[in-house]
């Protein structure tokens, strides 16, 4: 069963990387409005995150649904950056003084992916991108694994709360409402 999910992951990866003059944003957005992008100047990259083992056509950006096996892939949009020694560094915690899982060394990416595969456990984590080049670039991508999105929740929750309360306020009136009161007195006679 291990050797399964390597293999898929090892497919992943060699599928990404041959499809990497285009990026695809997450859900067909337009890359300049997809959250899984990061902009410094006029260069872009874009950070595809996968976990084949629990959900082989799940693609995630910065909120990661499961501790485990997770496959951080970055895509170098713009060409420039793949002339240029890139490297990242995966720190666990939402500090960059953290414990460092991964630190890659910088390298020309001339096919302009990186990708690494690392177990990642409950909490946050940090993504930190350089690009050693005559400006140095730094992107850095917040992501947080197996923990409850709040401000979805919200989102989620606001609407039927709002609604809840606008039906509430509405009964309140016509049960207070004269007019209310004189027709159930009406229809009691």
């Amino acid at each position: 069963m291990l050797k399964a999910g390597k293999m898929v992951t090892a497919v992943l990866v060699l599928v990404v990387a041959w499809y990497t003059g285009t990026v695809f944003a997450h859900g067909a957005e337009e890359l300049e409005n997809d959250s899984c992008v990061r902009r410094a100047g006029e260069n872009l990259i874009h950070l595809s995150v996968y976990q084949p083992q629990h959900d082989i056509a799940g693609h995630y950006c910065t909120n990661i649904p499961v501790v485990g096996d997770t496959v951080l892939v970055v895509d170098l949009v713009e060409p420039v950056l793949r002339e240029i020694p890139v490297g990242i560094k995966l720190i666990r915690g939402g500090e960059e003084d953290g414990d460092v899982i991964t630190d890659i060394r910088s390298t020309i990416y001339s096919d302009g992916v990186i990708n690494t595969q690392q177990e990642l456990g409950e909490g946050k984590h940090l993504l930190v991108v350089t690009a050693d080049g005559v400006q140095p670039l730094k992107y850095v991508y917040h992501l947080r694994v197996a923990m409850i999105n709040y401000a979805e929740v919200f989102r989620a929750a606001i609407g039927p709360v709002v609604g809840l309360l606008l039906t509430t306020l509405i009964g309140y009136k016509l049960f207070r409402s004269k007019r209310f009161k004189k027709w159930i007195a009406s229809r009691k006679q």
